[in-house]
């Protein structure tokens, strides 16, 4: 595994890996997104638009990826983010993927919507880890899994703001998603000769427990919610700014607005007591149609100013995109599918080659644009073509 993961030298090399071994109505959960699919791709298209303006003629020096994210130090501007159902990809995956992130020196954020249990990721990893929430089952259940997060260590709370209802998902509809996970024999039939043609995946998969639960949603019945109820509990359990004020009583550290798209709800975050704002569409997976995240940067950057930090997800397939968002003024940025990829390809091994790629990456990117340290890194170095 590790000989050919070793040839895979950029993330869509990964992404083809991962396509590979996966039935395709999973490879589809990672790899798809909302309706026509064109927000996903413009996240991705939109770092085309930024040229650099390298330096010559500087002397060589070592470079410094180090940085600062809520007062943690981390070694990477690269931040693992949220990834829902990782445990379908690759067993006990969200622990994999967090251990990874400890190695590398950076963060691990876990999904309300994992199959590992919130204590076991966060032993996982000998690095900072956040928890990101949704209110599903209502507010007592959320409270349940802060104070939860708050035992076991995790050190910010990620409060997911742009899923008032789940978006829809064609790919996940054509592969037959709610047939397969709604447990109904002849509804699942048509499907099922796609995961019987993956025998090692599925081996690994049912021998990691099979169809899984939700632990760290714990539903007043002491049991966790099952996979088939999330489309429904999503739709019940938006989060509105009035929300905030409860969360941050309940949490008591800092917490990190995701979903930010706009000034308005850049300035909103800000005032509703957000510590740090993530500048995100959900990759794509909610509302399709607007612009990809590196495009309204600039304009959530010059909302806030420096009141909080910035962040940025979505469309990050190499060093160079991570290296514009640093620029454009993110603090760091988080990767989703590129890791998602890497854990669905290899595991442990593949979150490993994933980060080893984008952090060669941004190395030779920064060395070429002339600049040595991540924290010099400035709206100088990149011009907007398009």
């Amino acid at each position: 595994m590790k000989r050919r993961l070793a040839r895979a030298f950029n993330i869509e090399d990964l992404r083809k890996l991962a396509k590979r071994r996966l039935p395709h109505v999973v490879f589809d959960y990672i790899d798809g997104a909302a309706d026509a699919e064109w927000t996903v791709k413009e996240n991705a298209r939109a770092f085309e638009d930024l040229v650099f303006r390298p330096r010559s003629a500087v002397a060589s020096a070592p470079v410094n990826l180090a940085t600062s994210v809520l007062s943690t130090d981390i070694n990477l501007p690269i931040i693992l983010a949220p990834v829902g159902s990782s445990r379908m990809f690759y067993p006990r995956g969200e622990c994999a993927a967090s251990e990874v992130a400890g190695e590398f020196g950076t963060i691990y954020t876990l999904s309300t919507l994992s199959g590992c249990r919130m204590e076991d990721v966060k032993a996982a990893t000998r690095g900072r880890a956040w928890y990101q929430l949704y209110l599903l089952g209502g507010r007592q259940v959320a409270e349940r899994a802060i104070a939860r997060a708050k035992a076991a260590g995790y050190a910010a709370l990620v409060v997911t703001i742009d899923t008032p209802v789940a978006g829809l998902r064609e790919r996940d509809l054509r592969g037959g998603a709610s047939e397969l996970i709604g447990g109904n024999l002849l509804a699942m039939l048509p499907h099922v000769g796609q995961v019987l043609a993956k025998p090692a995946w599925l081996a690994a998969f049912l021998g990691d427990g099979g169809m899984m639960k939700f632990p760290n949603v714990l539903l007043d019945s002491g049991e966790p919610m099952p996979y088939a109820d999330i489309g429904s509990a999503l739709a019940a359990s938006a989060v509105s700014w009035s929300d905030f004020a409860w969360i941050k009583s309940a949490w008591g550290g800092p917490i990190v607005a995701k979903g930010v798209h706009t000034a308005d709800d850049a300035r909103n975050a800000v005032a509703h007591g957000a510590d740090a704002v993530v500048v995100s569409n959900h990759g794509g997976r909610q509302l399709d149609g607007v612009a990809g995240t590196i495009s309204v940067l600039p304009e959530v950057v010059d909302a806030v100013g420096d009141r909080v930090e910035v962040l940025l997800d979505g469309g990050i397939r190499r060093g160079a995109d991570v290296v514009k968002a640093l620029c454009l003024g993110a603090r760091a940025v988080l990767i989703g599918r590129a890791y998602a990829y890497g854990l669905a390809a290899g595991g442990k091994d593949g979150v490993e080659r994933a980060l080893q790629i984008l952090r060669n990456d941004v190395v030779r990117t920064m060395n070429l644009l002339g600049v040595h340290d991540v924290r010099d890194l400035d709206r100088e170095l990149v011009r907007k073509i398009r």
